[in-house]
C-alpha cells in the first residue's frame, strides 16, 4: 500500500504541476507577531468582529484561538504580515470562486463559539506522539456542531498535497452541514497522500472513541473531500482505517468527492458508495477523469453518481452563485439514501 500511495502521489503532483505551472511556495511556518496593534489594525475590527480588512495574522494570533489559530489558514504556506482576509485567495493556489465574505463569516463564527466557551478544536495526537513526530503538531479537528446525537460528516480540504486549504474547501462546507443539523468536522492533516490517509484514519478513530462526549452519532458517518482531499477520503473509504495504522473502525456509509477522480489508478473494488461533482472547465484534472472514475466504481457494483457543472473551474467550493449551487443538498440526499 505504501509503495502504491507513493507512486500515485508523484503522478498526481506531476499532473498538478503541468496544469498549474507549479509556482514556488515557501513552506516556512507562520511567525508570531508580538508587536502592539496600531490604530489602523484595531479599526479592522467591527464591534469585536473581524472584517475583510483584518489581517490574516491578526486572526491567527487572536487570543480566542489560543494554541491552534495557525491551523485556520494553510500552515505550510508563508503568510505576508500585511495580507488581509479579503485577499486570502493569494494563499490558495489551484482554488477558484473564493468568497471573502464567506472567509470573514467563518472566522467570526469560530471566534464567537470559542469566546462563548465552546470547544471548536480537538487534537487527534497525544503530546507524546507529537514529540516523536513534530509535524503531527500541525494536525487536528475543527468541530462545527449540529444537532444533539445527529449523524457526522468529516470534511477534508485539498491543496495539491502541498498545503491544506480548509478556509475555502472544508470550513464553509462543514459550517453548511452543521446548519443543516449534522455534526461536521474539518480535518487539518499533514499534506501528503500517505500522511493524509493516516491523519484522517486517526481522526475517524478519535471521533468514534469520543462520540459520547461529543454528543454525536457515528452511525452512517460520511467522508467529504475536495481535490487532493477527495483522493484521501476515497482511499480511506475503500481500504479502511486499519490499513493506515489507526485500528479497525466502520467504513463510511458514503464518500463525497469534489473535483477529483483519477481514473487511471486502480480501484480497490471495495469503494464506499460515492457521489462526485466537477466542472467542465477544470484545468487541473479533466472532468472526464471524474466521470470515468465514477463509471468504474459503478461497474464494480457500488452505488455511485456524478454531477458535471458546465463552465466551472477547479476548486469552486460551495459553488454559491454558480451552476453548482445546490450541489451540497444533492450530496446530502445521496448520503441519506445510503444511510437507510
Amino acid at each position: 500500500m505504501k509503495k502504491l500511495i507513493t507512486t500515485i502521489v508523484f503522478s498526481l503532483l506531476f499532473i498538478l504541476s503541468a496544469a498549474c505551472g507549479n509556482e514556488n511556495n515557501t513552506t516556512e511556518n507562520i511567525k508570531d507577531i508580538t508587536e502592539s496593534k496600531t490604530v489602523e489594525e484595531v479599526s479592522t475590527l467591527n464591534n469585536g468582529e473581524f472584517t475583510k480588512n483584518t489581517k490574516v495574522l491578526d486572526v491567527i494570533n487572536d487570543p480566542a484561538f489560543d494554541g491552534y489559530g495557525r491551523l485556520i489558514f494553510p500552515v505550510d504556506v508563508s503568510i505576508n504580515e500585511d495580507l488581509k482576509l479579503e485577499n486570502v485567495d493569494e494563499l490558495l493556489k489551484w482554488y477558484n470562486c473564493i468568497n471573502p465574505d464567506k472567509t470573514v463569516e467563518i472566522v467570526n463564527y469560530m471566534k464567537s463559539k470559542a469566546e462563548n466557551g465552546e470547544v471548536i478544536f480537538y487534537d487527534i495526537y497525544t503530546d507524546e506522539e507529537k514529540k516523536e513526530d513534530p509535524k503531527k503538531a500541525n494536525t487536528g479537528l475543527f468541530f462545527f456542531k449540529g444537532n444533539s446525537g445527529e449523524k457526522t460528516a468529516i470534511t477534508t480540504a485539498g491543496g495539491g498535497f502541498e498545503y491544506v486549504g480548509a478556509i475555502h474547501d472544508s470550513f464553509p462546507l462543514a459550517l453548511e452541514l452543521s446548519e443543516k443539523g449534522y455534526n461536521a468536522f474539518a480535518i487539518i492533516y499533514r499534506p501528503s497522500a500517505e500522511t493524509g490517509c493516516q491523519d484522517l484514519s486517526k481522526a475517524i478513530a478519535f471521533i468514534h472513541e469520543h462520540s459520547g462526549d461529543l454528543d454525536i452519532s457515528v452511525d452512517n458517518y460520511s467522508l467529504w473531500g475536495g481535490s487532493a482531499g477527495a483522493t484521501i477520503v476515497e482511499w480511506v473509504g475503500a481500504y479502511g482505517t486499519a490499513q493506515f495504522a489507526a485500528g479497525k473502525y466502520p467504513k463510511p456509509s458514503a464518500v463525497i468527492m469534489q473535483y477529483m477522480g483519477i481514473s487511471g489508478f486502480p480501484l480497490s473494488g471495495d469503494e464506499a458508495p460515492t457521489y462526485a461533482c466537477v466542472g467542465t472547465a477544470d484545468t487541473v484534472l479533466s472532468y472526464t477523469e471524474t466521470v470515468n472514475k465514477i463509471n468504474a466504481i459503478k461497474e464494480n457494483g457500488t452505488v455511485a453518481e456524478v454531477e458535471v457543472f458546465d463552465g466551472l473551474p477547479h476548486g469552486f467550493g460551495l459553488g454559491e452563485g454558480t451552476s453548482a449551487e445546490g450541489w451540497v443538498d444533492n450530496a446530502v440526499a445521496f448520503w441519506e439514501s445510503m444511510s437507510e
